[in-house]
């Protein structure tokens, strides 16, 4: 069976998401799946994603149920129809709103929460160091802390830009390529 171009672009899409969702240490199925979904003009059941990603039913369903809990698809029901269908939010400014969310409370909040654990853990010892064991725990305060001013400081970006929507992020890429100009 031949593939259209429309076919086998669809392909190459997903595979490309699903390699990308890999590097950032997502499930390549789950991105695919969402890719698939997010390419679909209609709302697909878990069978058609089985069918269309030649996966298997546990995995189809895991990654579904992951998708939804990321707010990334959500579940459509029609109605005399046992199945459940599923669609993915299409604007692609909230995709990367519910995106970036999600790492953060997944990926940088936990990490936030043990550097500044490691800071009050060395804080409690300095009063009783001495020497290279003194210079030691300030070196890692010193260095705990720029982490922290950097997480702060992307914090604010993210932030900034989440408010600006996506006109103002047209604005301040337009305003940064002509900084360079």
């Amino acid at each position: 069976m031949s593939q259209t171009g429309l076919e086998a672009a669809q392909r190459l899409y997903i595979r490309r998401w699903g390699e990308m969702g890999a590097s950032w240490g997502i499930s390549r199925t789950m991105a695919e799946v969402h890719a698939l979904l997010y390419l679909s003009s209609v709302p697909l059941c878990t069978d058609d994603v089985m069918n269309r990603l030649e996966v298997s039913r546990g995995n189809a369903s895991m990654n579904l149920r992951q998708l939804v809990h990321w707010g990334l698809i959500q579940r459509v029901h029609h109605r005399g129809d046992r199945k459940e269908y599923f669609e993915a939010e299409r604007d692609v400014w909230l995709m990367f709103q519910t995106i970036t969310r999600e790492r953060r409370r997944r990926e940088v909040e936990p990490i936030l929460e043990t550097i500044e654990r490691c800071c009050t853990m060395i804080k409690k010892e300095m009063p009783g160091l001495k020497g290279e064991a003194q210079e030691e725990a300030e070196l890692y305060q010193r260095r705990f802390s720029e982490m922290l001013d950097f997480f702060d400081l992307i914090s604010t970006v993210f932030n900034t830009i989440n408010k600006m929507g996506p006109e103002g992020l047209k604005q301040l890429a337009d305003a940064l390529a002509q900084m360079q100009e």
